[in-house]
């Protein structure tokens, strides 16, 4: 029992590996596994990030149709999964999603495995039923929750107690999303590609093209900020991709057009370097009009020491101190928004300097991806009985984890 404890296997559960806050969340935590010296298992239907994961010393185990709904799918794969908890020595599965949650659970009530979870979204549960659907993310042995925001959701409305509820939130990579680590090269290829003039301002809103995050509202703001500053040099970056059909991103073509922005627009599709496009921005939205159950994009704006704009709700009330880390402004106000994007054109650039310098130290302080992967490894030493997380601090000089719950107010 001993050699088992003190190289535990830990395998994780999600629909697929393809792309994704979630995909990346595992990626990191098999990561950390391995060089806690633990074994590091994922199964999902598979995905473009398979040898992504084999590159970190994790082995991936295909469970077919992991994500489907269909009952008959639901159970072969909680047979399946107990057969791979048995044959592997599984002594902890880790479930990221409601479906693969489902089959986990069954699976390891049948195997006696030790059973985390991780609440990533925001699930409503206004349908009859879907409470009850929600509700397996939040029977873990322990619950992970990405912010306070969430933390506070679970307890009042899943009666999850501060015994099994804990808090950790998503990083940033403080290596790859530094200033010092971006080229001028790569900044200058990505402003090419762009086609934005020299000397223009960029207004960077990154994040798929999808209606919740506030695309429309950004171009009613930039509307306004145009009447204000017509004669200056600025550009606005929608840096993410539209679903297949691109029938959004048409919407938004035909609405910047028709509050004559068709020169100041750029719809980038998605980028492949997002540090160097953090790097090139004089500024980055995140002006969600649903509350973000996170916004890592948020923390990796602030790790480049940008000016980061955010609707204040959400997580986006932990992350930035507004005035100080960055500016937090009403959801879904478009006058609101223009108002603090002219403000940041027309900062002293002392002023930005300060809030970047601000903001960065807050990342490094609370919100590194180093700091959330020591203490998802300190809720399975928990659980376990292991020490992993040491070894991990050790091994990477990671940040002390976020304790605070948040569970008050």
């Amino acid at each position: 029992m001993a050699s088992f404890l003190s190289s535990p296997v830990i395998l994780q559960i999600l629909p697929a590996l393809q792309q994704g806050g979630v995909e990346r969340g595992t990626l990191e935590m098999a990561q950390a596994i391995t060089q806690a010296g633990g074994k590091a298992l994922v199964a999902s239907s598979g995905g473009r990030l398979e040898p992504m994961l084999r590159s970190l010393g994790a082995e991936h185990i295909t469970l077919p149709e992991c994500g489907s709904r269909n009952p008959a799918h639901v159970l072969r794969n909680a047979r399946m999964l107990a057969r791979i908890l048995g044959e592997h020595n599984v002594a902890l599965v880790h479930a990221r999603s409601r479906i693969p949650a489902w089959t986990a659970r069954m699976a390891c009530r049948r195997t006696r495995t030790a059973f985390v979870t991780t609440w990533h979204g925001v699930h409503a549960n206004t349908v009859p039923g879907k409470k009850l659907y929600n509700s397996v993310l939040a029977s873990g042995d322990r619950v992970i929750a990405i912010s306070a925001h969430i933390g506070r959701m679970l307890h009042k409305d899943y009666n999850v107690p501060p015994s099994r509820l804990r808090v950790i939130p998503r990083g940033a990579d403080i290596g790859q999303f530094s200033p010092h680590a971006v080229s001028g090269q790569r900044m200058h290829q990505l402003a090419e590609q762009w086609n934005i003039p020299a000397g223009s301002a960029i207004i960077l809103m990154p994040g798929r093209l999808t209606a919740w995050k506030g695309q429309a509202l950004v171009l009613q703001a930039l509307a306004q900020l145009e009447a204000g500053l017509p004669d200056q040099p600025w550009h606005c970056v929608f840096a993410g991709s539209d679903k297949a059909d691109g029938r959004y991103v048409r919407e938004l073509t035909q609405l910047a057009h028709s509050l004559g922005l068709d020169d100041r627009i750029r719809f980038a599709g998605h980028c492949d370097d997002m540090p160097a496009a953090m790097a090139l921005a004089t500024m980055v939205l995140v002006p969600s009009l649903r509350p973000e159950p996170f916004g890592r994009v948020v923390v990796e704006a602030q790790a480049m020491c940008r000016p980061v704009i955010v609707s204040h709700h959400g997580a986006a009330v932990e992350t930035v101190d507004n005035g100080v880390t960055g500016l937090s402004v009403p959801p879904n106000n478009a006058a609101d928004l223009a108002d603090a994007m002219f403000a940041v054109l027309r900062a002293p650039a002392t002023t930005l300097t300060d809030m970047g310098a601000n903001a960065r130290q807050a990342v490094l302080a609370h919100y590194t991806t180093q700091a959330m992967q020591h203490a998802t490894l300190g809720v399975y030493d928990e659980v376990l009985g292991t020490q992993m997380a040491p070894t991990f601090l050790h091994a990477k000089n990671a940040p002390a984890p976020f304790q605070d719950h948040g569970l008050a107010g």
